[in-house]
Parts: structure tokens; sequence; C-alpha cells
């Protein structure tokens, strides 16, 4: 096992804890995400008294999702899989490096945007401009758009898991995949004015089995051996995982 695939199973491991802190530090101190299907006026008011410690929650948060990018494109483009399955490991490495872009745009306007509209969450016009942002930038980019690619990610690397036998690694994979693309089905309920309180559970769950796939996924790179082979020159760089 290179020292490379040890440095992307660490990093795996470490976005996934690293994601969860600001989110933790949401939940806590902004009641998120249930804050989000609030009315706007009271989101703003909480966010304008939740001050500068929310802003930096966010953009932690933002900039987490953000080194999605770079980690998918190293968990997909690994020489052997692109030997194994050129077609899904690029298909792979498109959908993750789109689900870290378009999930760090939607976050990130907590941070640039929000401020300004908390500024005086009791304007109309204020709340008609968090409404606009929130439909758009929130649930169609960061939510839809985020957890569909997202999911795709997660299923093309279940698949070449899968074809190397890591088969409880892929499995997990699977079930996060079914998890995200439920949840991603929230949006396109609320344009249609219902609840989305069913698929906002799948969204939470899908979330939490992400995490553990990355965990696991990662501890299988860092601890992964080099498989024991008579003829490794005709092999080179052969491995096997734990």
């Amino acid at each position: 096992m290179s020292i490379s695939s040890k440095l992307t199973g660490v990093a795996a491991i470490s976005l996934a804890v690293v994601f969860n802190l600001p989110y933790g530090y949401l939940a806590q101190n902004f009641g998120y995400p249930d804050i989000l299907r609030q009315p706007s006026g009271e989101v703003l008011a909480a966010f304008a008294a939740g001050g500068q410690g929310l802003i930096w929650a966010w953009y932690v948060f933002g900039l987490s999702v953000l080194a999605f990018v770079p980690l998918a494109i190293a968990l997909s483009l690994t020489p052997d899989r692109l030997r194994r399955s050129a077609a899904v490991a690029v298909g792979a490495a498109l959908a993750g490096a789109l689900a870290g872009l378009v999930q760090g745009m939607g976050l990130l306007r907590w941070v640039f945007v929000v401020p300004i509209l908390a500024q005086d969450p009791q304007s109309v016009i204020a709340q008609h401009q968090f409404d606009l942002m929130n439909a758009y930038a929130g649930v169609t980019v960061g939510e839809h758009m985020g957890q569909i690619f997202t999911g795709l990610f997660v299923g093309l690397v279940a698949v070449l898991q899968w074809q190397e036998r890591k088969h409880w690694v892929a499995t997990i994979g699977g079930l996060t995949t079914a998890l995200m693309l439920a949840g991603s089905g929230g949006g396109l309920v609320l344009a249609l004015g219902r609840s989305d309180e069913l698929f906002s559970l799948f969204s939470i769950t899908a979330y939490l089995a992400l995490t553990l796939w990355l965990i696991v996924t990662g501890l299988g790179l860092v601890v992964a051996k080099r498989s024991p082979n008579r003829n490794r020159s005709s092999t080179p760089g052969a491995v096997t995982y734990g």
C-alpha cells in the first residue's frame, strides 16, 4: 500500500469527523436542520442572535464540504481502479467533485449572504430575499443536487469496492446511496406544497451513513497491507484490503 493511499484514508476519516463538528455546533446553537423549515423571520432572528459563532460554524462547514472535492478524486482515480473500470472511476470522481462544489455553494450562503439579510430580521424585503435564496441556493443547489451527486459518487465507488471484494464496505455505500437519493426528493415535495418531514429523516440518516462509510473506507486504506505475491514484478502494487 502506497503512502498516498494511506494519506487518502486518513483524509477520509478526518473529513468524516471534521464535517460533523460544525454540524453538531449548529444543531446545538441554531436548531439545525429543523430551523430551515421555519418562517424566514424566525430564522433570520435566530441567526442574528447567534452572533459570529454561527458565521464561523457555517464557514467551517462549507470548507469541510469543499474538501470533499479532492477527496472524491483521490478515492476514485487510483491506478488500480482506472485500470479495472475507468468509466466508473471517472464517473465517481466527477460526481464527487460536483457534490462538494454544489453543497459548498449552498452552505456558504450563510457566510456571505444571510448575515446581510439578518441585519433587519423583521424586514419583509429581507425575509422575501431570504426565502428566494433558501429555495434556490439551499434546497435546489445544496440539498437536492448535492444529495443526488453525493449518492451517485458513493454508489459508483461502492461498485468499485464490490469489484475489489470489499463487500461489506460496498454494502454500506449502497445503503448510503439509497438513503441519499431518497432524501433528495424533499425539495421536489416542498415544491409541490407538501411536507418533507419524511425526506428530512432520510437525509439525516443518509449523512450518518456517509460518515460511517467514509470512516470504514478510510480505515481500509490505512490498515491495508501489500498482498503476498511471489512474482511481484509482474503485478507491481498489488494490494489487499481488510
